[in-house]
C-alpha cells in the first residue's frame, strides 16, 4: 500500500508541474493576442485601400499587366502556405496544410503545375518528411511578423510572376493562411493574389449605368504605375496574411493550453481521490494489524493465567 501511495503522489507532482507550464503558456498567448489583433486592425485598411487603388488603375486603363491580366492558358501556379514555427497550438498548422493540399489538388486538376512556397517550421517539416518539393521556405517569425519579413517573402514571388513560364515563372499566385475571425474561431482560407480579380457584380454594374465615370491621368504611364504598385500590393497582402495567421496562432495556442490546463486539473483531482483511497486503505490495514496483534497478546496472557 505504501508503494502505491508514493506512486500516486509522484504522479500528482508531475501533473501539477505540467499544469503550471500550460497555464503560463496560456497566459502568454492571451497577452500576445491583443497586440496581434491591433496589428491586424491597423494593416487591413491599408491593404484594402491599396487594392482599391490598383483596381482603379487597372479599370481606368487598357494596359496589359501581370498584376491584372488573366493568362489565357495558365500552366503554372505558385502557392504560398503560412504555418507556425512552434507547436502546442491544436490543429492550427494541420488545418492550413489540409487547405493547401486541397488547393494544390484543384490546381493540378485544372492542368497547372504547382510551385510551393512555405512559411513556418511546421509546414517545412511536413513537406520535408513526405519528400515534397518546396521552391523556397522561411522560418523564425510566424508569431511576431514584421513588414520586413513580408517584403523578404514577397521578393521571390514577384520575380516568379514577372518571369516567363518557360524560364520557371508562374502565371498565378495563391496564398493559404488562417484568418482570425474571433477568439474561438480561426478559419484556414485560400486567396488568389495575382492576377488581381476585377470582377464587377451585376448590382454594381447596374448602379453605375448613367453615371459619369472619373478619368485618370497616369504619370509616367499606366504600366509604370502598375509596376510601382505590384510590389506594394503583394507585400501588403502577405503582411496582412501573416498578421492574421499570427493572431490565429496565438488564439489557437491559448485554447489548446487552456484545454490542457483543465485536463491536468481533472487528472490531479482523480489522482488525489485514488491517493486518498490508498492512504485510507493503508490506515485501515494498520489498524487491523494493531487490533489483531492486541487480540493475540490478550489471548496469550489469558492462556498463561
Amino acid at each position: 500500500m505504501g508503494a502505491q501511495l508514493r506512486v500516486y503522489k509522484r504522479r500528482i507532482r508531475s501533473v501539477t508541474a505540467t499544469k503550471k507550464i500550460t497555464k503560463a503558456m496560456e497566459m502568454i498567448a492571451a497577452s500576445r493576442i491583443v497586440k496581434a489583433q491591433r496589428q491586424v486592425a491597423a494593416s487591413t485598411p491599408y491593404a484594402s485601400e491599396l487594392t482599391r487603388a490598383v483596381t482603379a488603375v487597372a479599370t481606368g486603363s487598357n494596359t496589359k499587366h501581370a498584376l491584372t491580366t488573366e493568362v489565357e492558358n495558365p500552366v503554372r501556379a505558385a502557392v504560398l502556405l503560412v504555418t507556425s514555427d512552434r507547436g502546442l497550438a491544436g490543429g492550427y498548422s494541420s488545418n492550413a496544410i489540409k487547405a493547401a493540399d486541397k488547393l494544390t489538388e484543384r490546381l493540378r486538376s485544372e492542368g497547372k503545375d504547382v510551385v510551393t512556397y512555405i512559411i513556418g517550421r511546421k509546414g517545412v517539416a511536413y513537406y520535408g518528411f513526405r519528400e515534397r518539393p518546396v521552391a523556397e521556405s522561411w522560418t523564425g517569425f510566424t508569431d511576431s511578423p514584421t513588414y520586413a519579413d513580408a517584403k523578404k517573402v514577397a521578393g521571390p514571388l514577384i520575380e516568379a510572376v514577372q518571369r516567363d513560364t518557360a524560364e520557371g515563372g508562374v502565371d498565378e499566385l495563391h496564398i493559404v493562411f488562417t484568418e482570425f475571425v474571433s477568439m474561438m474561431t480561426q478559419s484556414p482560407v485560400e486567396k488568389r493574389l495575382l492576377p488581381l480579380s476585377l470582377d464587377v457584380t451585376d448590382e454594381a454594374a447596374e448602379a453605375g449605368k448613367g453615371k459619369i465615370l472619373p478619368l485618370f491621368d497616369f504619370e509616367p504611364s499606366a504600366e509604370g504605375v502598375l509596376d510601382a504598385l505590384l510590389p506594394r500590393y503583394v507585400e501588403s497582402r502577405i503582411y496582412n496574411a501573416l498578421l492574421q495567421s499570427a493572431a490565429s496562432e496565438h488564439a489557437a495556442r491559448r485554447r489548446a493550453m487552456k484545454s490542457a490546463t483543465d485536463n491536468a486539473g481533472e487528472l490531479i483531482k482523480s489522482l488525489s481521490r485514488l491517493a486518498n483511497a490508498a492512504r485510507q486503505a493503508e490506515i485501515t490495514q494498520e489498524i487491523s494489524e494493531i487490533v489483531g496483534g492486541s487480540s493475540a497478546l490478550a489471548d496469550a496472557n489469558a492462556g498463561s493465567d
